[in-house]
């Protein structure tokens, strides 16, 4: 009797369980073919639209400006050099790093003893070749008179001589008388050709006595030139630099002694490359006089002077590209020689372009212009110049929408959202988005604030502070319930 009362409880525990079993496939089943009736077509695809920033294009008339670095220089800057060695004697007052001197004020120096001695000798020498010139003119002056009466002896033998070869001929005189005459009248002849000697020498005497007097006066002149050298004077107005002598010191001939800049004549040479210098070009290829501006940043503060395009260097220079420029500078107050600068050239008028930002443009010249669906389209146009973070174009794009900021996710088709710069501006306007929150709400910010131990004292003092006013920003709020998980 047990065993059967065993054996039925088996049997219906059996059957219980083949019958939740039952059950189970029977839910699994009509879940899978309802599952399997479902439609499974996917939701409509909608289309991304971009929110860009775009400018109008409008085209205008712009001089554009060209921009480098320069070196102010000096236009007069002179080394003052020793021109004869001695020793510094005196020094002007003027005479340091900085000082302000005028043309014709004496600067240094150096003691004139050896140079005044050269001059007393030159002096003396030249006495004496003036005394040796007198002495040779007052020879020769004798030597043409001694040569004279030589002459006129000659003539009177002669005629003497002429009156006996008479007599001899009419048979009066003697062939002796005649010989004698002869003889006389050859010795004077003789006498005539010694005194001729004579006057030649007194002659070279002369010549000889006025190339001494010449030489002994140059070098009397040079002597003063010396003594002259011994006293350096300012040749301009301007200021001194790099002074390297004291009172007392031994200079040798042709040492620098300073350097005299005229800080009021100065001009500022500045490096362009090669396109930009034939932009700089007239029609006939001259220079052009353009206006320039040069700028000298100085903790802040800039220093601004106008100037002109003068000259360019001859040479493009060893070693360096592009072309050196010169340009002179008016009323440069605050300049001094070796500025670097920033220089600013004002290039020839552009007609008809148009001024957009520097990322509007792809490397291919292209912009972005929307149609009138608001979708891109890709124009090209020609690049005129660079302006700093923008650009000069030229090209089919007057009165349409320009994207300022391309990006790799941006191309022609592509259906966007302009934002003109007005709506930016009132967007700033206009300020962040303010809540007022319910009591309940703000408590419960409040307390995670407050809860919150990873806040900085300051951090959770400002958030506290903005949480009690009426109207709390939208933005704060979203981040703080983000935080909590609410």
């Amino acid at each position: 009797m047990r065993f059967l009362r065993q054996t039925m409880i088996g049997l219906f525990l059996a059957s219980v369980a083949v019958g939740l079993l039952v059950y189970a496939a029977s839910l699994v089943g009509g879940a899978v073919q309802e599952r399997l009736a479902d439609d499974a077509s996917a939701p409509p695809a909608r289309e991304r639209v971009f929110a860009v920033n775009v400018i109008t294009a409008q085209a205008e008339d712009i001089v554009p400006t060209l921009e480098t670095y320069g070196e102010v220089q000096s236009r007069r800057l002179l080394e003052l050099r020793a021109a004869v060695g001695g020793r510094v004697i005196e020094l002007s007052d003027a005479f340091q790093d900085g000082g302000a001197v005028t043309a014709g004020q004496v600067l240094v120096r150096l003691d004139p003893a050896n140079a005044q001695d050269a001059v007393d000798r030159a002096k003396n020498d030249l006495a004496d070749a003036a005394a040796e010139e007198r002495d040779a003119k007052r020879g020769l002056i004798l030597a043409q008179d001694e040569l004279a009466a030589a002459v006129e002896q000659s003539d009177l033998r002669a005629r003497a001589f002429d009156r006996q070869v008479d007599l001899a001929a009419r048979g009066v005189g003697t062939a002796t008388a005649t010989e004698t005459a002869e003889l006389a009248a050859a010795a004077a002849r003789q006498s005539v050709l010694s005194r001729r000697q004579a006057e030649a020498q007194a002659e070279v005497r002369v010549d000889l006595a006025a190339t001494r007097l010449s030489r002994t006066r140059i070098a009397l002149a040079e002597a003063e030139r010396r003594l002259a050298d011994t006293t350096i004077t300012a040749p301009f107005d301007g200021t001194l630099s790099a002074t390297d002598v004291v009172v007392g010191r031994l200079v040798s001939a042709n040492e620098r002694l300073a350097e005299l800049i005229d800080p009021d004549d100065l001009e500022v040479s500045f490096r362009v490359s090669t396109a930009q210098y034939a932009r700089l070009l007239g029609a006939d290829s001259s220079l052009l006089k353009a206006e320039i501006r040069a700028t000298l940043d100085v903790a802040g503060l800039d220093l601004d002077a106008r100037g002109q395009i003068t000259r360019a260097s001859a040479a493009a220079g060893a070693g360096a590209t592009g072309r050196l420029i010169f340009a002179t500078l008016r009323e440069a107050a605050g300049f001094k020689q070796g500025d670097f600068v920033t220089v600013r050239v004002q290039e020839p008028l552009l007609v008809d372009v148009v001024r957009l930002p520097a990322s509007a443009l792809d490397a291919r010249d292209d912009v972005l212009v929307l149609d009138s669906e608001d979708r891109l389209e890709a124009v090209s146009v020609e690049l005129m110049r660079r302006q700093g973070d923008d650009v000069l174009v030229r090209g089919p794009i007057e009165g349409r929408s320009v994207v300022r900021e391309r990006s790799p996710l941006l191309g022609a088709g592509i259906a966007v959202k302009p934002i003109q710069p007005g709506d930016a501006q009132a967007a700033v306007e206009a300020g962040p988005e303010m809540l007022e929150l319910s009591d309940e709400r703000r408590a419960r910010l409040v307390a995670f604030v407050e809860s919150n131990n990873r806040m900085p004292k300051e951090a959770k003092a400002r958030v506290l502070a903005r949480l009690a006013e009426p109207k709390v920003p939208a933005q704060m709020v979203a981040r703080i319930e983000s935080r909590m998980g609410g």
